[in-house]
């Protein structure tokens, strides 16, 4: 399912942003972006990410800067100053005419100057706590999209079971009507067969062209569908595999119906449950 999310904290002089995009996919794929100082983190953001979400396109970008708010603390290395001096008193002993350094061009020295950082264990639990405040967010983001999904497949199942309530009490009509039609072109060739051997010839064409097992089974399914979808898990492929044999159904029904009507129903059917197989793919 889609769906985005971000959390921001901050630790000592620091700012964390997490940003997290979801889009669909069948299978849980997850890509980062870490800062330098955090790219150690990444095994453990994939789980606490593996840990909400089952299915989608995940990626996660984390940007570390300074806080807008504080100045960054900045120090002088010690040391790096005491051989900064001892290589300007060997410099001015061979040079004497040389002069000392400014202010300005000591600060400048590379390494001089250290900006406080916090410690390495409170960055990365702070990482790890905001990216769980923005995987709370997505969640909550990803089950309103579910929610809506869910609807707009319970719309569809209700489509599907009311076409196969419209089919059922016309099979028996069905039936008659194509059982009048061969005996009226057997009659029209003007063969001479026996009563009992053309019953038995008729009884068998209507068993093949029979649908009655597929309208059962197409409605059973319907119900296995909203069961489905009433449960508190990841649901997605179990839908996937109920919708491959609500397909394999209607396929079968469209194929044995002689009737131009119910082969508009099948035409419905199939619809229906395109709209459905499309639907599913966004759900976990």
């Amino acid at each position: 399912m889609t769906g985005y999310a971000s959390a921001t904290a901050e630790v000592d002089l620091y700012q964390l942003v997490w940003e997290i995009r979801s889009v669909n996919h069948r299978f849980l794929d997850v890509s980062f972006r870490l800062p330098e100082e955090l790219r150690n983190l990444e095994s453990r953001c994939k789980d606490a990410v593996g840990a909400v979400i089952r299915r989608g396109k995940v990626d996660a970008n984390l940007k570390l800067t300074q806080s807008p708010d504080h100045r960054p603390a900045v120090r002088v290395r010690s040391e790096a100053l005491e051989v900064l001096l001892e290589l300007q008193d060997r410099v001015l002993e061979r040079f004497p005419d040389a002069g000392p350094l400014t202010a300005g061009e000591v600060l400048r020295w590379p390494g001089l100057l250290a900006e406080s950082v916090p410690a390495p264990e409170n960055l990365a639990q702070t990482a790890l706590d905001c990216l769980a405040e923005a995987l709370r967010s997505l969640k909550q983001a990803r089950q309103r999209e579910g929610s809506r999904l869910a609807e707009v497949l319970m719309a569809r199942c209700a489509g599907i079971r009311g076409i196969v309530a419209e089919i059922q009490p016309r099979l028996g009509e069905v039936e008659h009507r194509y059982r009048s039609k061969l005996l009226e072109r057997i009659a029209k060739l003007d063969l001479e067969l026996e009563p009992d051997r053309l019953e038995q010839e008729i009884a068998l064409i209507a068993q093949r062209l029979d649908v009655t097992e597929e309208l059962d089974r197409l409605a059973s399914h319907v119900v296995e569908i909203e069961a489905t979808l009433a449960k508190d898990e990841a649901i997605g492929r179990r839908l996937d595999f109920i919708i491959q044999e609500l397909n394999r159904e209607a396929n079968t029904f469209a194929s044995k119906v002689q009737n131009e009507e119910l082969t508009r129903h099948g035409v419905e059917l199939k619809v229906l449950i395109e709209q459905m197989r499309e639907q599913v793919q966004n759900l976990e």
